[in-house]
């Protein structure tokens, strides 16, 4: 779909600003009452899902010409998915989609910032983000004695992702040990990993997303694997939501801890090392409200009453995403206690860094981290869990600009101090 197919869904957007907050039988307090970092940041509502969804029936409209301040607006914003859920509650239109669609007609006129460019174009050169050697992606694991596919056959692919593998290697090489003392049968690509172009396809080039997803899938079903494991929720995003708008896997997708969370049920892991720790856990945007696949379609209209126009299309509330699962593992360590925060699950608060934020907006990034450390702070937490190597470069980040002594520990870690 494009953008001009949501001119009705743009036009019917009645600005009640259910996208601003957390939909509000669920607020606990009018501290941690907003769910848009954007709008709760720059307070004017054109910052806002619906001020975006305005500011996109302008366009198409020739009301408005594409314009520095606009591009601002439109990508001050992490695509965090928070406004979908509001939004359920109170009508059947996605804002993410629609903000998605016009980013896509941004990119397609060649309007972006420089830096946002940057990120694909070199996603494009190096396959990844980062400007690192292909060559390199695999040095993580050196003297862990790891299968290389698809030279060797294993039944599991694990699938680093860019940060894991050049920014945040103890967290590949800390799923990787856990793998090897469970005995699974797994193997990596090393230099043959190319990107899922996460931030790519947030950032609106759809091109680039299609070309490395229909290479990757090839890989992926020539290799045999039953399952593909991800360390990084951007990735399992990707493959398990937007690669099956592709091309049918032959595999299934898991994220680390719903895969750990079995071999722990299985009594393939055992917790037994006490870890006194009072912690919270964040949930990332992409592993929990953004993981359930839709298909997105515009549906068939009818109205009720003849009046209320209504969409037969179905609703995604957020709830399905993964949750539970690193719940259920925090919850089996001894002497750990998991204490929540009161934006939690689909309602949860973003750590700041997704979209191409970080690198665009650094301090808006670093801000949004910020209020997600005061909302772990008020919990009494001496330490954030996560499980999404993105995430712990964005609440790290915070963390170290508060000057606060706050702790923030990637899940595996965690598990590796309580392993046997």
């Amino acid at each position: 779909m494009t953008l001009e197919d949501y001119e009705k869904e743009m036009l019917r957007c009645s600005r009640c600003s259910h996208c601003k907050w957390v939909p509000l039988s669920q607020i606990k307090s009018w501290r941690f009452a907003y769910s848009c970092p954007s709008i709760s940041k720059y307070n004017f509502h054109t910052y806002s899902a619906g001020g975006r969804l305005i500011m996109g029936l302008a366009l198409i409209k020739n009301m408005i010409d594409f314009s520095e301040k606009m591009m601002e607006i439109v990508y001050e914003c992490q695509m965090c998915g928070a406004c979908d859920v509001s939004c359920a509650f109170v009508s059947d239109r996605k804002p993410t989609e629609i903000i998605h669609e016009l980013r896509v007609k941004c990119v397609k006129e060649g309007t972006i910032n420089p830096k946002l460019k940057e990120i694909i174009e070199d996603t494009r050169k190096y396959s990844n983000p980062y400007r690192e050697s292909q060559e390199e992606r695999g040095d993580w694991a050196k003297g862990l004695n790891i299968k290389k596919l698809p030279e060797e056959k294993a039944e599991v692919l694990y699938y680093v992702g860019c940060t894991a593998a050049y920014r945040y290697p103890d967290i590949a090489r800390n799923t990787a040990t856990i793998l090897k003392k469970a005995g699974v049968d797994f193997g990596i690509l090393g230099k043959d990993e190319k990107c899922c172009t996460s931030t790519s396809f947030v950032i609106g080039d759809e091109k680039i997303f299609e070309e490395f997803a229909k290479e990757n899938i090839e890989t992926f079903n020539n290799l045999g694997v039953k399952t593909i494991v991800t360390s990084c929720a951007g990735c399992y995003h990707m493959l398990k939501v937007y690669y099956t708008r592709i091309a049918k896997p032959n595999y299934k997708v898991l994220h680390q801890s719903e895969f750990i969370a079995k071999l722990i049920k299985q009594g393939k892991i055992k917790l037994t090392r006490e870890v006194p720790m009072r912690v919270t856990y964040h949930d990332p945007c992409h592993l929990g409200r953004l993981s359930e696949p839709y298909q997105p379609s515009y549906g068939k209209e009818y109205k009720v009453l003849n009046q209320l126009v209504i969409r037969d299309v179905k609703k995604v509330y957020g709830a399905k995403g993964v949750y539970e699962p690193p719940r259920r593992i925090l919850k089996k360590i001894p002497g750990l206690q998991l204490v929540e925060m009161e934006r939690n699950r689909e309602y949860a608060w973003c750590c700041g860094s997704g979209a191409g934020v970080k690198k665009l907006n650094p301090e808006f990034a670093e801000w949004t981290g910020e209020e997600r450390i005061e909302e772990a702070k008020a919990t009494g937490a001496e330490a954030i869990v996560t499980a999404c190597p993105f995430c712990v470069r964005g609440l790290e980040d915070a963390i170290k600009k508060k000057g606060e002594k706050m702790k923030v520990y990637e899940l595996n870690e965690i598990i590796l101090k309580s392993m046997d």
